[in-house]
C-alpha cells in the first residue's frame, strides 16, 4: 500500500514524498507552467528581444524543473548545473529549436 509521507511547496514546485509498498521512496514533482508560457508568448511579440545597446538578447524563460527533466533524459541525473557548459548549450539548442518547446522562447528565431 502506498502512502504519501509529505508534501512540500517551494517556488511553485509541489513535491510529494510517497512511501511505496515495497519500502522504496518515490519523489513526485509538479509545476504549473501556464502563467510562464503566457508571459513568454507576450514577450515573443513585444520586440526583437535585444537590449537598447544591442549587446544582449532575451532568448528564453525555462522553469528549473524542465532543466532537471532534460538533464535526466540526457544522462540519468537531475543535476543540470553539473553538466559541462557545452553540453548544456547543446541540450538547450536541441530543445528550444524544436516545436515542442517553442513557448519557452521569449524571442523569435533559432538558437
Amino acid at each position: 500500500m502506498t502512502k504519501v509521507r509529505g508534501v512540500d511547496w517551494y517556488e511553485g514546485v509541489k513535491t510529494k514524498y510517497i512511501q511505496e509498498s515495497d519500502g522504496k521512496l518515490t519523489i513526485n514533482q509538479q509545476q504549473d507552467f501556464n502563467k510562464l508560457l503566457e508571459r513568454n508568448k507576450k514577450l515573443q511579440t513585444l520586440n526583437d528581444g535585444y537590449t537598447p545597446s544591442r549587446e544582449m538578447k532575451r532568448v528564453a524563460s525555462i522553469p528549473p524543473i524542465m532543466l532537471q527533466i532534460w538533464c535526466k533524459e540526457f544522462n540519468g541525473t537531475r543535476n543540470w548545473w553539473a553538466l559541462p557548459k557545452d553540453t548544456q548549450q547543446t541540450i538547450l539548442k536541441q530543445k528550444l529549436n524544436s516545436n515542442e518547446f517553442r513557448y519557452f522562447k521569449t524571442s523569435e528565431g533559432n538558437l
